[in-house]
């Protein structure tokens, strides 16, 4: 199989931009990254935005315990729990471990008095909690008193992993996967999307041997390691035998063994998707760079002012995340001086300066320049007499102010709740304002008012984009022939249409189909019915290209994720049953009437360089493995057996499409595939 990044790759699918936009405002809205003019919720009300703003709180508490069991600050966050979660420290396997970590810590410090009061916490605490903890936890308590006599630089002690400041942060993240689940504080909807995406684009590619167009932003977004898992009590180990398809479904959408599913689904109780939440949100994101993608996919949709602060015009640093097998946190940063660095906070990349309002490398000049002024100042009056006024319903960017006020000596020096002081260059508004003023009006359907205006802007823009000219006059033409005046759209048709078509014969089969309306000119002209938006975002990044405005890094990575999962659930043959409740589904979900090839394709020819490159699609790859026809549709059958499917994957511990090519070879008998595996 030539699985080369030079191999002819597929035609990315669109993506619903107006289904993203909504996830990206329920997100900015969740996280209180932008002013929100509704009123505020009362305390006792039960509405969703009081419920947001519940669960926002307790991400906070949760991010603020986490870091101060980084900084070793044990007692605090025990004073935390016992304020805002008591009955988390029921679970005695947890206070053993805060409390023995306590006991290392105050023995760190090495001054005689935090001895003392090491030695005060092993009589009063952490003896007591051994005892009932579990089973190997007094084993553990006597091996942890060595931490008298060993040296913490001493790196052939018996207590080295003792002593290793790695444990702060499994502990750390064990304690947010625990509250997580306890408080119902899950990330916003696109924050689990887009960790769960990017995780099955990277095993995509990396099971099909194939380079992504993204890794770079993909590396530094979602980071290699996780938080550990919450393990059930044992209350909740003698839990009834789950369905072995969700077993699987969960084991294989998360990259779990089979027994870390099964434990997963013993902690969440038996519930599919509340297990699927907790271990999604284990994946650990660069909130930092996440929020700068965002800010920068808000600016760019005009759902945030282009002129509102942006932390990343502040030449934030994006400093390295310490691994959890690298981590050296130091006495100094645990005492104040703030050196910590995580990944929740900052990227895992070395220092990088973005421009203002993007994320690119196009370091255009941003010289002012009459010529963008003067034009946007045309553009903007004439909307304004059409009575679109889209700019003043745009929110301001604050960023996580929040999160400053809520513990601002850990966060001044991470990036967070920055004021921007940098002045908006001129130009780049101006610039901005043209393409968003253009793709309001597509977004209407004014279809002859976008020609007038892009023509007046550049004259020859249509002469490059002809696929995008005639997507818009065809809307022209669907008008006209609604209105009635059947006598103007045949001109918009032999002036337009017909030239083009004869230009490119691709366009022929749309336009005999956009003729046929002729037939019914008395039938009721629907507007959804025509992909206003889909015309629309490709027109944006299009017109932005030509104003040198490049598109957002979040659209790219939305483009190269939706396409590589549903090319990975083709491979799998099956459906994926976690879409709906990410909402991947209707990300995917696109109008699609008369032209959906050519707005796909002009989508394509606009952002060839941004698609899943070098990724094969499922039929490709059978082919290209040295199946037949008929060996592909003998697979096709043994799908629909489940019960061997999830027997092989069972033992075998394989993925569901080795598992039916396997099947494939034996004639579907999985007892006979198991035992030449094992033969």
């Amino acid at each position: 199989m030539d699985t080369s990044p030079s191999s002819p790759s597929p035609s990315p699918s669109p993506v619903n931009w107006e289904a993203l936009d909504s996830l990206v405002i329920e997100f900015a809205k969740s996280e209180n990254l932008i002013e929100d003019s509704s009123p505020p919720a009362s305390p006792s009300s039960s509405s969703p935005s009081s419920c947001s703003s519940s669960s926002y709180q307790y991400r906070v508490l949760i991010l603020q315990i986490r870091r101060l069991l980084q900084f070793g600050d044990i007692d605090s966050a025990i004073d935390l729990l016992h304020l805002h979660a008591p009955s988390v420290l029921d679970d005695h396997r947890l206070l053993f471990r805060l409390q023995k970590q306590k006991f290392i810590e105050l023995l760190r410090k090495g001054t005689e008095e935090d001895r003392n009061s090491a030695i005060n916490c092993l009589r009063t605490a952490l003896a007591p909690s051994a005892l009932d903890a579990y089973p190997e936890a007094y084993e553990e308590f006597k091996h942890v008193l060595l931490a008298f006599i060993y040296d913490k630089d001493d790196q052939t002690s018996p207590v080295v992993n003792e002593w290793s400041e790695r444990r702060l942060f499994e502990l750390a993240g064990l304690m947010t996967s625990v509250l997580r689940a306890h408080l119902h504080a899950y990330d916003p909807l696109f924050s689990m999307a887009i960790r769960y995406l990017i995780s099955i684009h990277k095993g995509f590619c990396f099971r099909q041997g194939i380079s992504s167009p993204i890794t770079d932003l993909t590396e530094r977004l979602l980071l290699e390691e996780r938080d550990l898992p919450a393990t059930p009590q044992e209350a909740f180990l003698e839990a009834p035998p789950f369905d072995e398809v969700d077993i699987q479904a969960l084991a294989h959408a998360v990259e779990l063994t089979r027994q870390g599913a099964v434990d997963s689904l013993k902690f969440a109780k038996g519930d599919l998707f509340q297990a699927f939440q907790n271990e999604v949100c284990r994946m650990r994101l660069d909130i930092t760079m996440l929020d700068e993608l965002i800010h920068e996919y808000c600016v760019y949709r005009g759902i945030v002012s282009s002129g509102a602060p942006n932390p990343s015009c502040e030449g934030m640093k994006i400093g390295n995340e310490p691994s959890e097998s690298e981590s050296t946190l130091s006495v100094e940063a645990r005492s104040g001086s703030n050196k910590l660095a995580d990944a929740d906070m900052d990227s895992p990349g070395t220092e990088e300066r973005y421009p203002c309002g993007t994320m690119s490398n196009n370091h255009e000049d941003c010289s002012t320049s009459g010529i963008y002024k003067h034009k946007a100042s045309k553009i903007l009056q004439r909307n304004k007499t059409r009575g679109i006024l889209e700019r003043n319903k745009r929110k301001r960017w604050k960023g996580r102010q929040d999160l400053q006020d809520s513990f601002p000596q850990v966060l001044n020096q991470q990036g967070f709740g920055m004021s921007s002081t940098v002045d908006v260059n001129v130009n780049k508004e101006e610039k901005y304002e043209i393409m968003l003023a253009i793709k309001e009006l597509t977004t209407k359907g004014m279809a002859a008012e976008v020609v007038e205006e892009i023509n007046d802007m550049d004259s020859a823009f249509f002469t490059q984009n002809h696929i995008l000219l005639f997507q818009l006059k065809r809307i022209e033409f669907l008008k006209l022939v609604n209105s009635g005046d059947l006598s103007h759209a045949l001109k918009v048709a032999c002036s337009h249409l017909g030239p083009l078509a004869t230009k490119d014969p691709t366009l022929l089969k749309p336009l005999k189909e956009t003729l046929l309306t002729l037939l019914t000119p008395n039938e009721t002209f629907v507007p959804q019915t025509l992909p206003f938006h889909a015309l629309s975002t490709s027109l944006q990044v299009e017109i932005g290209r030509r104003l040198g405005i490049e598109e957002p890094q979040l659209m790219k990575i939305m483009r190269a994720t939706l396409h590589t999962h549903t090319e990975w659930f083709k491979l799998q043959m099956c459906k994926d049953r976690f879409e709906g409740l990410l909402k991947i589904d209707v990300l995917k979900e696109v109008n699609s009437p008369l032209l959906t090839d050519t707005i796909s394709k002009s989508t394509i020819d606009i952002c060839n360089n941004s698609s899943s490159q070098g990724t094969a699609t499922s039929s490709s790859r059978m082919h290209e493995d040295g199946n037949s026809p008929a060996q592909v549709s003998s697979t096709g059958d043994i799908a629909n057996d489940e019960t061997a499917i999830l027997k092989v994957m069972e033992f075998l511990a394989l993925p569901r499409a080795d598992a039916i090519h396997l099947l494939a070879q034996y004639n579907g008998n999985a007892e006979t595939v198991i035992q030449q595996i094992f033969a």
